[in-house]
């Protein structure tokens, strides 16, 4: 059980992270959410949780393209819980075209808020983390970050830099209790990936159904999408006191995607 502990999971208003801070409020940490969305909607999804797991649950809604946002994200974490125990950097957008066509402003905003937020959060959190003697960095990064699929170029490029990062991390803090990891999901039936299998759908002519075995069929061969609640069980392992010797990974969820 992870009880008070702190969490901070970004990216967590939907999808992925959502599912993670699901599941780390069963363990009984107090979350902090953040993300875009209808402010209501954000209410009802806190409230949702608080209630059903009967721990403390706040909101920012720190845009993470921005440094400062993203080192004020922890400051006002810290200053709202008292700390950070548990960092899950999961925030992330996608845009598809090929490389001479991709748009500079497109790359740099995917650049900014798949890699480079997780180092502003990652440098801001690990002082505190080190002055407890514990902590739990996790990144999210994707099957993507160990291989890479075509007009992905910024995409691909951020999930690389990002079990790039987890790596240094792992290394600087090995000897010091806290843990640096990355998990790296296959397809996983996100708004991100809805919006992929709707463009197959019409590019093709064919049914939503229909496109998303398409897509499953090119890359995942177990021909089923990984669930928000599955990654939520590993965020939770590789938290838990168990895992303190795993640090520096990048752990695959995939459906066998990276093993071919």
């Amino acid at each position: 059980m992870l009880n008070d502990k702190v969490a901070l999971i970004t990216g967590s208003t939907s999808g992925i992270g959502l599912g993670i801070a699901h599941e780390l409020a069963n363990q009984g940490c107090k979350i902090m959410l953040n993300g875009f969305g209808d402010p209501l909607e954000i209410d009802a999804i806190r409230e949702a949780i608080e209630t059903k797991y009967s721990v403390e649950v706040q909101f920012l809604g720190a845009d993470l393209g921005h440094s400062v946002e993203a080192t004020e994200l922890i400051e006002e974490t810290e200053a709202a819980f008292g700390r950070i125990d548990i960092l899950v950097n999961n925030a992330g957008i996608q845009h598809v075209s090929p490389i001479e066509a991709f748009p500079i402003e497109k790359w740099e905003d995917i650049i900014n808020i798949n890699l480079s937020a997780a180092f502003y959060t990652i440098r801001a959190a690990l002082p505190k983390m080190r002055e407890k003697g514990w902590g739990r960095i996790i990144n999210v990064a994707s099957a993507h970050g160990k291989v890479a699929s075509v007009n992905k170029a910024a995409y691909v490029a951020a999930k690389h830099g990002i079990v790039g990062l987890t790596k240094v991390v792992g290394l600087e803090t090995a000897q010091e209790n806290i843990t640096c990891n990355a998990i790296c999901p296959g397809w996983v039936k996100t708004p991100l990936v809805e919006k992929q299998i709707d463009t197959i759908a019409e590019r093709e002519g064919i049914s939503v159904d229909e496109a998303s075995r398409k897509l499953l069929g090119d890359k995942q061969p177990s021909m089923r999408f990984v669930s928000p609640e599955e990654i939520g069980a590993m965020a939770v392992y590789l938290c838990s006191e168990v895992a303190s010797n795993v640090t520096g990974t990048a752990i695959s969820i995939d459906g066998g995607w990276t093993a071919q």
